[in-house]
């Protein structure tokens, strides 16, 4: 059965994680790994585990980040990784791991309502994993609960829309060629709603943590080849959304984002500018 089963506060985000975004993310994991690990790795830089740590890994998805920190912390730490995504914990746990790193476990929860345990983690990190709860304050108290009293929480998200060139250019190099959008909610469970630096530091104070430290980091990330990456551009992110809801589009967009996109071809691959911020607070 299901540790889901029965939980109805992040009801939408866990149906979609389950379905549609789980099922891209699957088919397209060593893209996407290649894609944002460098920004994950600079969130375990400041988050500076040490052997034996005990660590949560919050919205773990496919396990990188989990296999990284089982890395850290060695065979005499302990890594937990929770997602509500069901198809990537699938992958994450068939994933190898390095020699001389304790084996991550992976729990299928809901860690806004989860019983996450008491004072038990020495840490909790989180690449992306966080921007989905539906109530992120309830959320962030029930992560602090499970740290240890001197226990420090570290992730990164996403900064604005307009800063991830990444995402921003596809939808620019499109728009010409489809319907109006509406305006959505900034602050709506999803990839930019912790975009607002100010938000995100009312959240953790009002959840309880101090020592709250919010950077901004930049880096051009992708190395996939041009066809790759257009590609990928179909299947996740905002363009992707309304692809889903009008597959007849594509082909009528596909030349002008590749046209787009071709202007940032290296020999490396296409790397695009991205903007995160790395956010760490203390539970003391």
């Amino acid at each position: 059965m299901s540790d889901l089963e029965g939980q109805t506060a992040n009801a939408a985000q866990i149906d979609y994680w389950n379905k549609t975004a789980g099922q891209t993310w699957v088919q397209h994991q060593d893209q996407l790994d290649r894609q944002i690990e460098p920004l994950g790795l600079e969130g375990i830089k400041v988050l500076n585990p040490s052997v034996s740590d005990q660590i949560l890994d919050v919205g773990c998805g496919c396990g990188q980040t989990s296999l990284t920190l089982g890395d850290h912390v060695g065979p005499s730490g302990r890594v937990t990784g929770v997602d509500i995504s069901a198809p990537m914990l699938d992958v994450a746990r068939a994933r190898p791991v390095l020699e001389g790193a304790v084996h991550p476990t992976f729990v299928e929860c809901d860690a806004q309502t989860a019983e996450l345990g008491e004072a038990i983690y020495d840490a909790i990190f989180s690449r992306f994993g966080v921007m989905f709860f539906s109530d992120p304050v309830a959320a962030f108290k029930n992560l602090r609960g499970a740290l240890k009293p001197h226990g420090r929480l570290t992730f990164v998200c996403w900064r604005p829309f307009q800063d991830n060139l990444w995402m921003r250019l596809p939808m620019e190099a499109a728009r010409p060629f489809l319907p109006a959008q509406t305006p959505s909610d900034p602050t709506a469970p999803g990839p930019f709603a912790f975009a607002d630096a100010e938000r995100v530091r009312s959240i953790l104070e009002q959840a309880g943590f101090t020592g709250i430290s919010i950077q901004p980091f930049d880096m051009a990330i992708g190395g996939s080849p041009l066809d790759q990456t257009v590609a990928l551009t179909f299947k996740v992110g905002p363009l992707a959304s309304i692809l889903r809801e009008q597959p007849e589009l594509r082909p009528v967009v596909e030349e002008a984002v590749r046209d787009a996109v071709s202007a940032y071809q290296t020999p490396k691959g296409v790397l695009m500018p991205a903007a995160v911020w790395i956010v760490s607070a203390s539970k003391a």
